[in-house]
């Protein structure tokens, strides 16, 4: 090659790495009829979600008009009521006024009135006193160091109510030593109703919750009880010391005596109860010597369990501990935007008639209900799937009778990106889903289930890497891949219910990675076939502390100390760009096509993704997210129709809009040796901070290309880019 065209060349490079721009790809949209991914309304399928939250956020925003306009300017348009209590291991009230089971004394089993006379505002958790769990709002009554307080297992998963044998539904308590010791005794205090049949077993391998797959629970040499008497039994499990750390007692057969609430209420003389366990050593004198430790907080020995009676107290409201918004606040306030919202069910931890009384008092109200999420998040819950699916029946048969019409769904799983294993069952099965399902079918209810939802929070908090960016599309993927092998029917609708970048919140979602995430997990989950999308959280919340000291919000914008609106972050911008300019907002369908790139940073990550719709309005729109940290790209974009064997491009003139850090800036907090340099309260005597902020603060820049078969269009570095408009004949 001559030298001049060797220099020539160099140079064209030279400025193109100049301007920042490496080299062109192809975008090829494969716009074959019978290819299409998706077809999906917006108004139906794009939402958002609103949880429980301080009461003086929902005072704030849910009454203050401004506010609310700039939210619903995100695009966003159905709502999820996201139903916190599960997760906390308490009952929910959702309509303060109701019936207890026990009137006389304010406790019991709580049924919210159904007639709707007053107005609800808030609702809120009460925490269990019949707990056994340290997670949550409390703490485990199996290792409190009272006697006088239990645990008790949920009466809904007896036979009297599953009509099932117990036996097929047995019911567990674990404790966890935190260390591998020596042990060779366990003495269980027991409560009423005790277990007449039990076993006492170790696990083999890892964590088992965390490796439910990698060990199994072995029963101890002498840890098979076949006579219990209730009371304090004194088991010696091995005639040797057993190094152990994690200890699971597990129950088949009750003795249906009644507790302590007596027998007016025959959900009092089911299921099983321990008022204390005790696990150690005992010397050649006979003196048992215990290891647990035993005390009324969260430094008592860890325990976990499979179920918890629902049973509480008027006194055991949680109001100080966040709020869940009244419906009657929720679907007056606007928030709605008069669009048909999911709702939920109390269902973990709560009684079928209280559900029933919920959908009774919203169709009196005549709210507008599109699906019920029947409980929340029930694998971080640990119960199992044949438990779940227990209860799952019995409370859709309970909201049915109300409503045949109603469409139930869940389970909601946890933002996960891997199948949900249990410990595998008798035939080796360790996939919940699975299980879930066959139960189901067993029982000829698969029809109860009308969709399956599950949450999506992808990242680890502490570990947002730019690199994380590339995996997203494929993490939604797989997992709706998992889903549907697990056995989810291909015409039953998939929603993402809640989502966000990590379960908790750091300065990565305001940056303009979380943006460029946003966009990028919104058209993949739509280009995979997924039919309804939530973002979380709708409303704008207050910073809370991250990872390393960082701070972050779950939402769209930062807010002041009342809660009006400082200034829109990143998300609010991809939001923005999905629902206005990538997304006909008010049009009906979309059809969704295959998109796919050419250019790779040599590792195999695809640096430019493209997501393509054609809209009811006759537009063909392609949003392509950059996620190069550093480099602009040029593309061309081809629709090609394979079966048709032709191809077109944009042609005339073509709508484009551009979101960058041009556009968008964020400007983490700085740490203040000094805290009267800014006048907050500091985290420490000895540290303030100065929040973070963005600028530039937008706005998206709107403009307009030409398009044509030889058109390359800029991307700019970390970007996204949406463009809009008709193709060539």
């Amino acid at each position: 090659m001559p030298k001049f065209v060797v220099m020539f060349l160099l140079a064209i490079l030279a400025a193109q790495a100049a301007t920042g721009i490496v080299g062109a790809q192809i975008i090829t949209v494969d716009v074959t009829p019978g290819h299409a991914t998706n077809h999906f309304v917006p108004s139906k399928t794009v939402g958002a979600g609103i949880d429980r939250i301080p009461t003086s956020a929902i005072d704030h925003t849910l009454t203050n008009p401004a506010t609310l306009r700039e939210v619903f300017s995100a695009g966003f348009q159905p709502v999820t009521y996201r139903q916190n209590t599960d997760l906390q291991v308490e009952a929910w009230h959702w309509n303060p006024e109701g019936t207890w089971s026990d009137e006389k004394d304010n406790q019991g089993y709580f049924t919210g009135s159904s007639k709707p006379t007053g107005f609800i505002r808030y609702s809120y958790g009460f925490s269990l006193p019949h707990r056994g769990d340290d997670s949550g709002s409390g703490y485990s009554r199996l290792t409190d160091g009272d006697t006088s307080t239990y645990w008790k297992s949920d009466p809904y998963l007896a036979s009297r109510f599953t009509r099932e044998s117990d036996s097929l539904h047995p019911q567990w308590a674990i404790l966890d030593l935190r260390n591998v010791d020596l042990i060779d005794t366990i003495r269980i205090d027991w409560a009423a109703p005790y277990a007449i049949r039990y076993l006492i077993q170790f696990w083999t391998g890892r964590n088992p919750f965390d490796f439910p797959t990698q060990g199994i629970w072995q029963t101890f040499p002498h840890g098979e009880v076949d006579a219990g008497k209730g009371g304090v039994e004194t088991i010696h499990l091995t005639n040797q010391f057993m190094p152990v750390r994690y200890v699971r007692i597990v129950m088949t057969h009750s003795s249906d005596t009644c507790n302590s609430h007596g027998p007016s209420d025959p959900r009092n003389c089911v299921g099983y109860a321990i008022n204390e366990i005790y696990i150690g050593t005992t010397d050649k004198e006979g003196q048992f010597h215990d290891l647990v430790r035993h005390t009324s907080d969260r430094e008592q020995t860890s325990t976990r369990t499979s179920s918890v009676d629902s049973w509480h107290r008027a006194a055991d409201e949680r109001s100080n501990a966040g709020t869940q918004i009244g419906f009657d606040l929720f679907f007056r306030s606007g928030v709605t935007q008069g669009l048909p919202a999911i709702v939920p069910i109390a269902m973990v931890y709560d009684n079928p008639d209280n559900a029933a009384a919920e959908i009774k008092y919203l169709e009196a109200r005549k709210y507008p209900i599109s699906y019920v999420e029947m409980g929340e998040e029930v694998d971080g819950q640990w119960m199992s799937p044949e438990d779940y699916g227990a209860l799952y029946l019995q409370f859709a048969a309970a909201l049915h009778r109300v409503d045949p019409s109603l469409k139930l769904g869940g389970p909601s799983f946890q933002g996960v990106n891997t199948d949900i294993l249990y410990w595998p069952d008798a035939n080796g099965n360790a996939s919940w889903l699975q299980r879930f399902l066959e139960y189901l079918k067993a029982h000829g209810r698969m029809q109860d289930l009308a969709f399956f939802s599950f949450e999506h929070y992808p990242y680890d908090p502490c570990l947002n890497t730019w690199d994380r960016l590339y995996t997203e599309p494929q993490l939604v993927a797989n997992i709706m891949k998992t889903w549907r092998d697990d056995g989810i029917p291909a015409t039953m609708p998939m929603f993402i219910t809640e989502s966000n970048l990590s379960p908790s919140a750091t300065e990565s979602f305001m940056d303009i990675f979380g943006g460029l995430w946003l966009s990028d997990y919104i058209g993949s989950f739509l280009s995979d076939g997924g039919n309804g999308v939530y973002y979380f959280h709708y409303l704008p919340l207050k910073m809370e502390p991250g990872c390393d000291d960082s701070q972050g919000t779950y939402g769209m914008f930062t807010v002041n100390p009342d809660y009006t609106i400082d200034q829109p972050l990143s998300q609010y911008f991809a939001a923005r760009m999905i629902n206005f300019d990538w997304l006909q907002h008010d049009g009906g369908t979309h059809t969704m096509f295959p998109s796919s790139g050419t250019y790779t940073d040599g590792a195999g990550h695809t640096l430019v993704t493209a997501y393509s719709v054609l809209r009811p309005d006759g537009n063909w729109a392609v949003m392509m997210v950059n996620r190069d940290q550093y480099n602009a790209h040029q593309v061309r974009i081809v629709f090609r129709n394979e079966e048709a064997k032709t191809e077109r491009y944009f042609s005339g003139t073509v709508d484009a809009a551009y979101f960058g850090p041009d556009q968008y800036k964020w400007h983490p907090a700085q740490q203040l040796m000094d805290p009267s340099h800014f006048p907050l309260q500091p985290t420490h005597p000895l540290q303030a901070y100065k929040p973070g902020y963005a600028a530039p603060d937008g706005p998206i820049k709107e403009t307009t290309v030409r398009g044509e078969k030889t058109t390359d269009y800029d991307v700019p570095a970390s970007s996204v880019v949406v463009l809009r408009g008709k193709l060539n004949k």
